[in-house]
């Protein structure tokens, strides 16, 4: 005689739980994993933003501390900032020799060559025909470098210890008997004009003609040093005989998704020229 064994399974009821019980658990675990990795990739892109910004600052900073004296000038919106960059510089001859050797600065008259007390560093660096050597730097008419008052195109036939230049009467002389050679204005602007975050720019410009006034921008062709740039402002005291001039910069960056951070960075000047 044959028998047959009951065979029982799971009930509807017995399934649904399951069903609700298994969701449960998969709602915690996902809130568990979520939030984490959120923050993980919050504070990756904020990560992101500030090594593009402190890139860009540390560019800004290189450049501001290589900038001639009381050439700095920053526009009247805050954004966008110029200097004119020291190559070199040095100690002119400003008598002569107890022999009467030697080629002094004359500035009684138009002259056209003196001698370097010493030798210029970076002469390598120079470019003859194109660099101008700069006396006593102001940020005053008649001693202003962007007007051309006190700068000389050097010349060929210049050496790190003789300097050769076209003739020029340099006004002012300076107390410490010191110069510079500079290679040109570099500027800095701000285009937060852009509909996309990332056209957003902090742009530098450098290789174009000094100008009496500053262009905002000054020209085309420039490098991009950061994008997302969605505020930015500059501004400066330039400061007096006893103190340093101060320029602060301050950056806003803010990417596609809204993240956003805020770095402000000061930069102290030596003006004494």
């Amino acid at each position: 005689m044959l028998s047959f064994k009951s065979e029982r399974g799971f009930t509807l009821v017995e399934l649904i739980i399951v069903i609700v019980l298994s969701g449960i658990v998969a709602s915690m675990t996902a809130s568990i994993i979520t939030l984490p990795v959120n923050a993980y990739v919050d504070s990756s892109r904020r990560a992101t933003l500030t090594d593009s910004a402190e890139s860009a600052l540390r560019r800004i900073q290189r450049d501001i501390q290589a900038a001639l004296p009381n050439s700095i000038r920053v526009s009247n919106d805050g954004k966008s900032l110029e200097l004119l960059h020291v190559v070199d510089g040095g100690r002119y001859r400003s008598k002569l020799a107890s022999d009467g050797s030697g080629d002094s600065l004359d500035f009684s008259m138009s002259d056209t060559a003196f001698d370097v007390l010493g030798s210029l560093q970076n002469f390598s660096n120079i470019t003859v025909g194109t660099d101008s050597i700069v006396v006593y730097p102001l940020a005053s008419a008649g001693s202003n470098p962007y007007a051309g008052d006190n700068t000389a195109v050097i010349s060929n036939g210049s050496t790190a210890n003789h300097i050769v230049f076209a003739g020029f009467q340099f006004p002012l002389q300076s107390p410490q008997k010191r110069f510079f050679v500079i290679d040109g204005p570099v500027s800095y602007h701000c285009n937060t004009s852009a509909s996309a975050p990332k056209n957003k720019t902090l742009m530098r410009y450098q290789s174009y003609s000094i100008q009496a006034s500053q262009a905002n921008p000054p020209g085309s062709g420039g490098a991009i040093q950061s994008n997302y740039i969605s505020n930015c402002h500059f501004s400066y005291n330039s400061g007096s005989s006893l103190r340093s001039g101060l320029v602060t910069i301050a950056l806003t960056l803010t990417d596609d998704v809204g993240e956003s951070i805020r770095l402000t960075h000061q930069v102290h000047v030596s003006n004494q020229p």
